[in-house]
C-alpha cells in the first residue's frame, strides 16, 4: 500500500484528515518528514527548540496545501517535555494519529565531566522524552484502536565507539525498546516502527557541505527524501524495524572485526 492509498483508507475510516507530531520538525530528517507527510494531506504538529526555523517551516508547509500546520516551540530535553507537550495537544484538542520521535542531537567527544550538560541533555532527548510519548501518546492511540509510532534510532547502535559512546548507546536504548514495545502496541492495532539509518545528508553531524555532497554522490551518505519514503512505507506496513542502505549491511560487522589494538591508534589519533 502506498502513502496516498493509506491516507485514503484512514480518511474513510475516520471521517477525518491524521494528525502527525514531529519532534525536531524545523529541519532535516524532521523536516523531511513533515513535507512528506503534507504531501499526502496529513496535518501537522511540528515541535522545535529552533524557534525561527519552525516558523518557516510551517510556513513553507502551508503553502498551497488544504493541510493545518501549526508550530510550537519547546525545549523537548527536560524532565516533563512530554507531559507538556501532551498538554498542549490536549488544551488544542489535537488528536495525533502518527507520532514521529525525531528530534536528536550528535557531538564527537570523549565522555567527561566537561561535557555533563550536553550529556544529560542527550539522554533525556534520545531516551527520556521519547519513551514518555510513546506511553502518553501511544495509549490515546490504543484507546482508538488506531495509530503509527516512528523511533528514529540510527546505525550506531551497532557500533560502540569511543567519542560516539553516548551517541550510540542512546540509539541502542532507542532500538531494543522500539523492537519490544512493537509487540505490546501491536495487539491494539497501533504500528511501531523503529527506523535505524546509515549516514544521512543533515546538518546533525555538522559535516561541510562538500564532504557532504562528496558523500551523497559516492553512495557513503543517503539523502534525507530517500530515507523518509523508506520509513513512511514501513510505517505504513507497520513493519518492526526499518534499516535502509548497503551500509547497514557491511558495516557493523566490518567495524566489529577491528583489533581493540586499532581502534586504540585510531581514537589517539582523531580524539
Amino acid at each position: 500500500m502506498n502513502s496516498k492509498k493509506w491516507f485514503n483508507r484512514f480518511e474513510e475510516a475516520n471521517g477525518r484528515q491524521p494528525w502527525a507530531l514531529v519532534t525536531g520538525g524545523s529541519s532535516g530528517m524532521g523536516l523531511e518528514y513533515a513535507r512528506q507527510l503534507a504531501e499526502i494531506g496529513c496535518n501537522l504538529l511540528l515541535v522545535s527548540n529552533q524557534e525561527v526555523e519552525l516558523q518557516q517551516a510551517a510556513e513553507e508547509l502551508r503553502q498551497g496545501r488544504a493541510i493545518q500546520v501549526i508550530s510550537h516551540y519547546q525545549n523537548l530535553a527536560t524532565d516533563t517535555a512530554a507531559e507538556d507537550l501532551l498538554s498542549f495537544c490536549q488544551a488544542e484538542n489535537l488528536t495525533i494519529d502518527i507520532l514521529i520521535n525525531n528530534a536528536g542531537m550528535f557531538f564527537f567527544e570523549e565522555l567527561t565531566n566537561e561535557n555533563e550538560v550536553k550529556a544529560l541533555t542527550m539522554m533525556r532527548l534520545h531516551i527520556l522524552t521519547p519513551t514518555r510519548l510513546c506511553v502518553l501518546f501511544g495509549e490515546e492511540m490504543k484507546k482508538r484502536g488506531v495509530g503509527h509510532i516512528i523511533n528514529m534510532s540510527s546505525m550506531a547502535a551497532q557500533l560502540p565507539c569511543p567519542g560516539i559512546t553516548l551517541y550510540s548507546a542512546t540509539k541502542a536504548y532507542l532500538k531494543s525498546f522500539g523492537k519490544s514495545l512493537y509487540f505490546e502496541m501491536r495487539p491494539y492495532g497501533v504500528g511501531v516502527t523503529t527506523v535505524c539509518p546509515a549516514a544521512i545528508a543533515t546538518p546533525l553531524y555538522k559535516l561541510k557541505p562538500r564532504l557532504l555532497k562528496l558523500g551523497v554522490k559516492v553512495g557513503l551518505i543517503g539523502t534525507p527524501q530517500w530515507l523518509v519514503r523508506k520509513a513512511l512505507k514501513g510505517m505504513i506496513r507497520k513493519k518492526r524495524v526499518v534499516k535502509p542502505g548497503l551500509m547497514n549491511i557491511y558495516l557493523p560487522p566490518l567495524i566489529a572485526l577491528l583489533p581493540k589494538k586499532l581502534v586504540d591508534r585510531i581514537w589517539k589519533k582523531v580524539k
